[in-house]
């Protein structure tokens, strides 16, 4: 099934995701993380992007310093999982953004197997649950949409 912990549903009613396919914008990282690789560089290198139905759903869930976390741990069918979180601590090794008022943080580690991907939230009949959607780093996914395998 997917993972979609109580808090972040919190028992409010879900909005209705419009139809039409997902459409992102990169995201602003911070100034203070712009040390990114030379110019001529793929400009998603380093980027995680927001779709409308993310940071429409962030919003509605986050208070004050609150922020999403997204974190890539071995595990899963694939080899690698996605996990999401609500948070409010950065850490040295964050790289942070941010799209319409909606935050994102990934640490560095984690960045360098979903840079280039979107994030999602996607509501179906039977769960609702945010997802890395169009990851290039990855090979294959699983069809729980929560792992996935890495390109050699």
């Amino acid at each position: 099934g997917s993972w979609c912990p109580a808090l972040l549903c919190r028992g409010r009613a879900l909005p209705r995701r419009p139809p039409g396919p997902a459409v992102g914008r990169p995201l602003q990282w911070a100034s203070s993380f712009s040390q990114a690789g030379p110019t001529e560089s793929d400009p998603s290198e380093g980027q995680v992007f927001l779709s409308e139905s993310c940071v429409k759903r962030l919003l509605e869930i986050t208070e004050g310093s609150e922020f999403l976390r997204l974190q890539v741990e071995g595990g899963g069918c694939s080899g690698f999982q996605y996990k999401f979180s609500l948070d409010t601590v950065i850490n040295p090794d964050d790289r942070q953004g941010q799209r319409g008022g909606a935050r994102v943080v990934v640490d560095v580690d984690s960045l360098a197997f979903v840079k280039g991907s979107m994030v999602d939230f996607s509501q179906e009949l039977i769960r609702s649950s945010f997802q890395v959607v169009s990851n290039p780093q990855a090979e294959k996914g699983c069809s729980c949409g929560t792992s996935f395998s890495v390109k050699f």
